[in-house]
């Protein structure tokens, strides 16, 4: 039997970022030490079926919550599953594929928090939280993209969804140990390049290294690229990180020195030479670009997993 695996939830709404969040930090880690299951897998209808009966894929009656649980329970015990597959692109339900944890699994979805077996079968728990302007330009782009919509359709499906997004899908950021909001300036309406800040909510629920140290205060006049400080999220205190995408690599590598000088499992991790994937992501126009905010999310996604093995 080999060592549990080390499991990372990562929930949002549709098109919250979730894939592209999870497939960095898998290579980041090694894609051959990282199993990545969606529990969007589990819907109970495929999407014929759901607009017949008047139902989205975000209401729990929509999905098979106790396999999700029962087969995340398996999967932390080291034991295989025959997870059910549901493919976006077409809207229907697939043969079910045979799937063994690696020493990582990461868990993305929509409602991977909606069940207490569920949540504790995670070492740690990360919830995305666009704001909704942006949440929107990316499902229209995706689904018209990849998936055959117009954005006339895109639109109106997210109205349809609306209410249950606010009634199951977001009252699951109150079981996240990290809240992550990717955002535009302040000066721009929309995503440009990818050149996104981000707000990182960082709860006590775990240990959360003390960034104070070397994260300087704001001198008065100028806010300062790379900020924390105290704040309350659902009526809670948290540490609040905040990166923005203009930070120069010399504060970024001073922040990520000391990030893994408190985990040294992270030291391969932080070595970019060894380790180049972390931080890209695609422009626009279809570029690599390196996001600092993106880089630093990941680091600190992966310094919780990886301190988690010692645990």
């Amino acid at each position: 039997m080999m060592q549990r695996p080390i499991i990372l939830g990562i929930v949002g709404d549709s098109a919250a970022g979730k894939t592209t969040l999870t497939k960095g930090i898998a290579q980041v880690l090694g894609e051959e030490n990282v199993t990545t299951i969606c529990t969007d897998d589990y819907h109970r209808y495929d999407r014929t079926q759901r607009a017949k009966l008047g139902i989205t894929a975000l209401h729990p009656d929509c999905n098979y919550l106790d396999i999700m649980q029962q087969h995340l329970s398996l999967l932390r015990d080291g034991q295989p599953i025959l997870k059910p597959v549901y493919n976006h692109k077409t809207g229907t339900l697939e043969a079910p594929e045979y799937i063994k944890p690696s020493k990582f699994l990461i868990v993305e979805g929509l409602l991977g928090y909606s069940t207490r077996g569920v949540l504790d079968c995670y070492d740690i728990k990360v919830y995305l939280a666009p704001p909704e302007t942006l949440r929107t330009q990316w499902k229209v782009k995706r689904d018209t993209q990849k998936r055959g919509y117009t954005p006339e359709q895109v639109l109106a499906e997210l109205q349809k969804r609306e209410s249950d997004s606010d009634q199951y899908i977001r009252p699951q950021r109150s079981w996240a140990d990290m809240v992550v909001s990717f955002y535009p300036p302040a000066d721009q309406l929309q995503e440009m390049n990818g050149r996104l800040n981000v707000r990182l909510v960082l709860r006590p629920t775990v240990p959360q290294p003390d960034l104070s140290q070397v994260i300087t205060s704001s001198d008065g006049n100028a806010k300062p690229a790379i900020r924390i400080g105290l704040d309350r999220d659902m009526g809670k205190p948290v540490d609040v990180l905040e990166i923005d995408g203009n930070a120069t690599s010399d504060q970024v590598h001073e922040l990520e020195k000391f990030i893994c000088s408190e985990a040294p499992h992270l030291l391969n991790v932080c070595n970019r030479e060894m380790n180049p994937e972390i931080g890209r992501v695609a422009g626009t126009t279809g570029e690599i670009i390196q996001s600092y905010p993106l880089a630093l999310t990941q680091l600190l996604v992966v310094y919780h997993m990886l301190k988690a093995t010692t645990r």
